[in-house]
């Protein structure tokens, strides 16, 4: 997979164009999340590299941030029905065109101001490339999952 950026105007055109090919009534490949979910899912992911803490990352995750954050940076996809630290799990239902509003809010409020300077609350210091990889990565992901 090659790497690309949130940060780079052409990825993040791409990221848009394709979040506007969804509707309410789209539905996963795979696991379980509503399109409203996977918004609202989306959009707390994004939120953390606009300052939002990371609440409630437990030992295990702590311990094996490296790992985390090596897989989360690779260029290999993420693995299908991948479990997501608990803050990011939705399951309550979440309205489509809000979460998707809220997700491009966050994804401009980046892309204006740039990442968090004091670092990824688990993995610490990262740098642009890395924070635009990473957050177009996972978007790609849940695209993907979508359909488009």
């Amino acid at each position: 997979m090659e790497k690309r950026s949130l940060f780079d105007d052409a990825a993040y055109a791409e990221i848009v164009a394709r979040l506007d090919k969804l509707s309410a009534d789209s539905t996963p490949k795979w696991g379980k999340m509503t399109i409203g979910q996977m918004l609202a899912h989306s959009a707390a992911v994004q939120e953390i590299g606009n300052g939002k803490d990371l609440e409630g990352t437990n030992f295990i995750a702590r311990l094996f941030k490296g790992m985390i954050k090596k897989m989360l940076l690779s260029d290999k996809p993420y693995p299908h029905n991948s479990r997501t630290h608990p803050q990011f799990v939705v399951t309550t239902p979440a309205d489509f065109e809000r979460e998707k509003s809220r997700l491009v809010a966050a994804m401009e409020s980046i892309r204006a101001n740039g990442a968090r300077a004091d670092g990824h609350p688990l993995f610490g210091p990262l740098t642009d490339d890395e924070w635009g990889w990473m957050y177009f990565k996972h978007l790609n992901h849940h695209l993907e999952q979508f359909g488009v």
